[in-house]
C-alpha cells in the first residue's frame, strides 16, 4: 500500500510553499513553483482537485516533499 493518501490540491500546494517552495509565475491554474535545489516545478491543479495517491508520490519526486509535510 501507498505511503500517500489522496488529498486535496490546495493542502498539496500549501504544503509545498512550506518545505521552501515559491510560485515564480501563475497561468490561468498552471503555477511554475521554484526552489534553490530543485528544477523548476509546474503545478497544473486547481485548489479543489483531488489529488490521488499515484500523482502525489510523482510530485514528491520532483519536488522533495514528504507524506509528513502534509
Amino acid at each position: 500500500m501507498s505511503q500517500w493518501s489522496s488529498t486535496k490540491a490546495k493542502r498539496v500546494l500549501a504544503a509545498l510553499l512550506r518545505i521552501g517552495w515559491s510560485v515564480k509565475r501563475q497561468t490561468g491554474s498552471h503555477k511554475v513553483l521554484e526552489h534553490p535545489e530543485y528544477p523548476d516545478f509546474v503545478f497544473a491543479f486547481h485548489d479543489g482537485d483531488e489529488i490521488g495517491s499515484r500523482m502525489l508520490a510523482r510530485i514528491a519526486k520532483s519536488t522533495g516533499l514528504k507524506p509528513e509535510d502534509l
